[in-house]
């Protein structure tokens, strides 16, 4: 189990690392090290997904290790409440970031071992603090620099820990 202390309340996680070993062990070194703490929700969509796991407040993108492979094909969906990693356009290139799906999102599941195909991983799901979760998909969101969806008034990871 993971807690993560926000701003907005605590979130508790139960990861899968019978499903996503990989991402479960890339996720955890990421909470034991510290590196979640002091990061804020960055992307915040009502109707779709909050994000976080990588920027500082002032928008700086924390330094991450290597990339870990895609584990999409896991069988796992991305449904309300489930957490998954974030990525790029390319398949394999998660690494810290990580977003709570606040809707189902069918379209974000792997569908095949092709670019348009791999999904992006679900690996764990909220088990305490979905309310928080709801507060953080209701925050007026804007423009900051290149960045849109972007909480109005910081939603800081203060710390994440597992327990």
């Amino acid at each position: 189990m993971i807690k993560l202390h926000t701003s907005l309340g605590v979130i508790t996680l139960e990861l899968d690392a019978e499903k996503a070993p990989k991402t479960v062990k890339n996720f955890i070194e990421y909470v034991e090290s510290g590196h979640y703490n002091g990061t804020i929700f960055h992307r915040v969509i009502d109707g779709f997904m909050v994000q976080g796991g990588g920027m500082t407040p002032d928008m700086q993108q924390k330094p991450t290790r290597d990339t870990i492979e895609n584990e999409a094909n896991n069988g796992l969906k991305n449904e309300r409440g489930t957490i998954a990693m974030a990525r790029t356009q390319a398949p394999h290139s998660a690494s810290a970031q990580f977003f709570i799906n606040v809707a189902d999102n069918e379209f974000l599941n792997y569908r095949s071992p092709d670019l348009q195909g791999w999904g992006y991983c679900v690996f764990g799901k909220v088990v305490e603090g979905m309310d928080v979760v709801d507060k953080i998909r209701t925050v007026k969101t804007g423009r900051r620099g290149f960045f849109q969806d972007v909480p109005n008034e910081d939603v800081i990871i203060e710390r994440a820990e597992v327990v």
